[in-house]
């Protein structure tokens, strides 16, 4: 059990400072990753304003938070680009390819944090879990960009009596193989991808300091991504509860507490939430004015 009181307690005291550089750092993710979004969008030759980009991104940003799974968004943002553009296949495979550019770079973060820090790890589970996230990866790029493994796949969905949601899945997955082509536009795209996914533990890691705790940043490396991937499963509302205990079971192995580490869980989820009602609200003012 969580002491309600010590945890408000916590961050209570927290420094503030510290909490306003992880403030500014999440900023500059989403930043980031509108950009990344833009490229992949540019390299698929989907012409897009950008108030209209915009807007489809702030309604992404406010579903990740508050539909199951940390990529509830990912949707929202597909139908309401693709309904703007009447690119839906194009549109899909760049929030799709966007998101794989995410977590590959999320793999080889983890992966190196535990090839350089397993001296601070060096826990079974930890290994498991990194190797389960790695195996995922390569099964995923395998179908998406293997020649026979992509041939296999798609000869498979095919059918001349395919309903419609399969055959776009069978479009979808021909625009992506497509994109996988423009190799410059992918590495970019991955360069950014690095950075981010190196913010978003700097940014858990300033909070934690905030709260009073410091612990080697090499712990944010490799737990931050794999709880990170865990989000991804539909069980909870943007990942809120399954991320706050997993957040609590690895980082007692770095010796941090039960509360302050669910205070770091929850204090960074509500920053996150902060700018996701900024785009929700954002979102929700402009859906008049997209209609008409």
């Amino acid at each position: 059990m969580v002491d309600g009181r010590a945890l408000w307690q916590l961050i209570k005291e927290s420094h503030k400072l510290d909490l306003f550089f992880a403030f500014v750092i999440v900023l500059i993710m989403d930043v980031l990753c509108f950009i990344r979004w833009d490229m992949l969008l540019k390299a698929a030759e989907v012409s897009v304003p950008f108030k209209t980009l915009l807007k489809s991104f702030s309604g992404g940003l406010f579903f990740n938070a508050f539909l199951p799974t940390s990529i509830g968004g990912d949707v929202v943002k597909t139908v309401d680009l693709a309904g703007h553009t009447q690119k839906g296949k194009e549109v899909a495979s760049t929030v799709f390819l966007d998101r794989l550019s995410g977590y590959v770079a999320l793999v080889i973060v983890v992966v190196l944090a535990c090839v350089f820090g397993w001296r601070y790890v060096q826990d079974q589970t930890v290994l498991l879990s990194v190797a389960f996230l790695a195996g995922v990866l390569i099964c995923v790029l395998l179908v998406m960009f293997n020649r026979r493994v992509y041939s296999f796949v798609n000869n498979r969905l095919y059918s001349s009596k395919a309903g419609r949601i399969r055959s776009m899945i069978t479009q979808v997955h021909e625009e992506i193989h497509h994109l996988g082509k423009k190799k410059k536009a992918l590495l970019l795209n991955l360069c950014l991808s690095l950075v981010i996914q190196l913010m978003s533990p700097a940014s858990t890691y300033l909070i934690c300091r905030a709260l009073g705790f410091d612990i080697s940043f090499i712990y944010f490396l490799v737990f931050l991504p794999i709880i990170g991937a865990v989000t991804l499963l539909p069980v909870s509302i943007g990942g809120l509860g399954l991320r706050d205990a997993m957040t609590v079971y690895f980082f007692a192995k770095a010796g941090l507490g039960r509360d302050a580490a669910f205070a770091m869980s929850l204090t960074g989820f509500f920053i996150t939430v902060i700018f996701a009602a900024a785009g929700g609200l954002y979102y929700v003012l402009t859906l008049r004015h997209r209609r008409v």
